[in-house]
């Protein structure tokens, strides 16, 4: 059974900083792809950033330039790093985790970014 444990969501004031870790219960190098969601309240989950296994990152517009995410495999770990945080950055934010077809979660962690 795979597992992802998320941790280092909080609170934070508008402009400050959060990084996210997400670490997995087996060697990351055996996933095809690596990212971050998030679900505010009454909105679907949205894809937030990526990471392949050749460590090629995908992020959506409304955080480019603001997050980073990058992965150690000898940690198991992927983090994302959060810069400039907005309070419409508040969600849950969930690690995520693909093998093929099969897409593994974290349990979530919340970031909540006060104006």
């Amino acid at each position: 059974q795979v597992q992802l444990v998320e941790s280092g969501g909080g609170l934070v004031q508008a402009g400050g900083s959060l990084r996210l870790s997400c670490t997995a219960s087996i060697g990351i190098f055996n996933f095809n792809v690596m990212g971050w969601y998030r679900q505010a309240p009454g909105k679907q989950r949205e894809l937030v950033a990526t990471i392949d296994k050749g460590r090629t990152t995908n992020y959506t517009d409304s955080v480019k330039g603001r997050f980073t995410v990058f992965k150690d495999n000898a940690k198991n770990t992927v983090w994302m790093e959060m810069n400039s945080l907005k309070p419409e950055d508040t969600a849950v934010y969930y690690c995520a985790a693909q093998i093929w077809a099969t897409r593994y979660w974290g349990q979530g962690t919340q970031v909540t970014v006060s104006s």
